[in-house]
């Protein structure tokens, strides 16, 4: 009755192709702010700037995960009450 949920995994192509992603944009992103026509200071912020973003984006990603997961669990737990009444339930029982 109670089937187990198969763990979706990322296939190693995926992931490659994630980790190369992320590495050709940082990496353009880097020689666009080097190569710019601009003072120090603006290439600094720029630099910081683009800092912050990656740091935020993986900040969001971890709390969409751990929230996903979370609702997993909580999903898990009810449905095992809901197994377990319906297993102790006994509908020829006098009331």
């Amino acid at each position: 009755m109670s089937d187990t949920p198969i763990k979706q995994q990322n296939t190693a192509a995926f992931y490659g192709q994630a980790v190369a992603s992320f590495g050709i944009a940082m990496a353009a992103a880097t020689i666009g702010i080097f190569r710019l026509n601009a003072d120090a200071w603006v290439r600094a912020f720029l630099a910081i700037a683009v800092l912050y973003l990656v740091t935020s984006a993986f900040t969001l990603a971890k709390v969409i995960r751990d929230r996903q997961e979370a609702g997993r669990i909580v999903s898990r737990v009810d449905q095992a009450r809901l197994e377990k009444l319906l297993a102790e339930h006994d509908p020829f029982e006098k009331l």
